[in-house]
């Protein structure tokens, strides 16, 4: 089984939508071993203290705990971005990740510079992986992608766009 780390955004993200059916969260589960960083999972817990759709959200993944696997790592103190994301580009590395979850887009390409071998994915690309590997229709990611975008004020994202644009195509 191919090994995946999230970031929080991205399990927030995959949170928003933990009570759809289907559930992209448990399609992960189902198709990728997920080992998440502690400091990724602290940002959860603090997250989940507000009381608005991302705290919810972030406590549906919390409340998934055990499916995964939560390892600490020591940070990179030169690496530019929050815990969470430090955690989990080192994490990636370290585990020989085939995918990197991450949802942070304004700093997509420090986060892929700093991956060794591991494929960067956002949650769009990730449903059209679903799609392509027909573990979700072109349609359920579309309003799955719709219900996301909607709770994380994706309208004018141009990677939701082009997802978007790839559920219409199929």
């Amino acid at each position: 089984m191919s090994k995946l780390i999230p970031d929080a955004s991205s399990l927030v993200s995959l949170g928003i939508v933990a009570d759809c059916d289907p559930n992209p969260l448990d399609l992960c589960i189902d198709q990728y071993e997920i080992i998440i960083p502690t400091a990724v999972i602290e940002e959860l817990q603090e997250i989940a203290s507000y009381d608005d759709a991302h705290g919810r959200a972030a406590a549906a993944v919390l409340d998934r705990t055990a499916s995964f696997d939560t390892r600490s790592v020591d940070l990179d103190a030169e690496f530019p971005l929050d815990d969470g994301e430090n955690a989990a580009v080192t994490l990636a590395n370290d585990v020989d990740a085939a995918l990197l979850l991450c949802d942070e887009f304004t700093q997509l390409g420090l986060i892929h510079a700093s991956l060794a071998d591991t494929r960067l994915v956002t949650t769009p690309t990730l449903l059209s992986v679903f799609v392509r590997t027909e573990h979700l229709s072109p349609a359920a990611a579309r309003t799955l992608l719709d219900e996301i975008s909607d709770a994380r004020s994706w309208e004018s994202n141009s990677y939701v766009q082009r997802a978007r644009s790839l559920f219409e195509d199929t």
